[in-house]
């Protein structure tokens, strides 16, 4: 049972957005059902003899969840509003890295751990499958603001940037696997879903996604080798001529003609600059923050954009929580990388799947980091929930790793029992022909 709502929640956590099902009780929703029904099994079921060190992210995580909890309580002092908002607000602020806890400590062996990893590159690619689908029934002839792929974040075009970064962000588990892997099956397969997430991800049009997927391609290319990633260079810029012609015009427009002959950048480009700029005003006007939740009831004060999001999250946690805020954000990123790192010393020289998964999730953090510079997705539970997920996986999957290898040393190093001759002389003498 356990195993099976580990599963189902892996599924659901990406397709929550496609249903509407409600507790009755408020901020209560299935996915927090489910992970209470799942920690309960956890901590009702059976005792590990496993070790449990503490979790790497612990700390980054419960500062950061203790700068949310003061930006809520100074949005509630500064400008009180819809409690009730607020309060889920902040639940859903937190709920998704809890999801790293659930299944860091998920009870399971080293073989149904795996099995969890590769369901979540599943969910990726079927996520992808749909984005494909979406984007060859619009057609991809011209670029049109409303026919942009969102795959299973809903039907609302605005997500289409925050679908472009999930694909670009799980997409270096894939080429890491491409690259890494000695089992030809395996490679040809990550292969396919390279090309299904790369194309999922052009029909968002989501520009910055497309900067995140270049640089994890070019990162883990520059770490297998730095021939192979000037030639795979070449072929990739001798290619840009045939993608689809919607696609080049969605990353042409940004530089644009005026009519007196001089060039500028789209209005999208030049509405976040401008934003910007207005949330370094209510910044130096709060340097303490406006509170959780609050970026979009001030910024129309300070620019010609009500009701806008910062598009950008670093600029919105500064803006929101103030600059403790920032700073534990940069704190959770940085353990986020030292998890990586961990993992990348952790991975046996001569095990290329431990190895492909370390530098995929190292790229995928990069990418995470990179995406919240054009973007504000870090909080969005359908998008990151399976990268917290993944998070805790991996570091299970790398723990129950060194702990095989080290009960393979342990083994190895167990001196061999006395043969029965040193035991017994005088039976040796007695019976020459045993003395083994």
């Amino acid at each position: 049972m356990l195993r099976l709502l580990l599963i189902f929640q892996i599924f659901y956590s990406v397709y929550q957005d496609h249903f509407t099902f409600e507790t009755g009780l408020p901020g209560l929703n299935l996915p927090n059902l489910l992970f209470l029904a799942t920690l309960f099994l956890i901590t009702t079921g059976r005792k590990d003899t496993e070790p449990a060190p503490p979790a790497r992210l612990r700390r980054a995580l419960i500062l950061f969840f203790a700068t949310l909890i003061i930006g809520f309580v100074i949005a509630q002092i500064r400008a009180p509003g819809d409690l009730m908002a607020d309060v889920t607000y902040l639940k859903n602020a937190i709920f998704s890295p809890l999801l790293y806890f659930l299944y860091l400590r998920c009870r399971q062996d080293f073989k149904t751990t795996r099995l969890m990893i590769i369901v979540v590159a599943a969910v990726a690619s079927i996520a992808a499958l749909q984005a494909v689908r979406q984007g060859l029934d619009y057609g991809i002839g011209n670029y049109n603001e409303t026919h942009r792929a969102t795959g299973p974040f809903g039907s609302n075009v605005g997500n289409a940037n925050r679908a472009g970064v999930y694909f670009a962000m799980f997409l270096p588990m894939f080429i890491a696997i491409t690259l890494f892997f000695r089992q030809l099956w395996w490679r040809l397969g990550a292969l396919f879903n390279v090309g299904l997430l790369a194309f999922a991800l052009l029909v968002t049009y989501s520009r910055q996604s497309y900067f995140i997927a270049l640089l994890g391609l070019t990162v883990l290319l520059l770490r297998r080798n730095i021939v192979f990633a000037v030639v795979i260079g070449f072929v990739l810029v001798s290619l840009a001529g045939y993608l689809p012609d919607s696609v080049t015009q969605r990353v042409t427009e940004t530089q644009q003609i005026s009519k007196t002959g001089e060039e500028e950048v789209d209005e999208s480009t030049a509405s976040r600059w401008e934003i910007w700029a207005g949330a370094m005003e209510i910044w130096r006007a709060n340097p303490m923050g406006v509170g959780l939740n609050r970026f979009k009831d001030e910024i129309g004060n300070y620019s010609r954009y009500k009701h806008y999001d910062a598009h950008n999250f670093y600029v919105l946690t500064l803006t929101e929580l103030g600059p403790q805020g920032l700073f534990a954000l940069l704190m959770l990123l940085r353990a986020l990388f030292s998890l990586g790192t961990f993992m990348r010393k952790t991975a046996p020289p001569d095990d290329p799947e431990a190895r492909a998964l370390a530098l995929g999730f190292s790229v995928a953090t990069l990418d995470v980091a990179a995406g919240c510079l054009y973007g504000s997705p870090f909080l969005y539970g359908a998008m990151m929930s399976n990268y917290w997920i993944l998070s805790g996986l991996l570091e299970r999957y790398f723990r129950l790793l060194r702990a095989r290898a080290d009960g393979a040393t342990a083994q190895a190093s167990k001196p061999a029992p006395p043969k029965l001759a040193s035991r017994y002389p005088l039976a040796a003498r007695t019976l020459p022909g045993r003395r083994e």
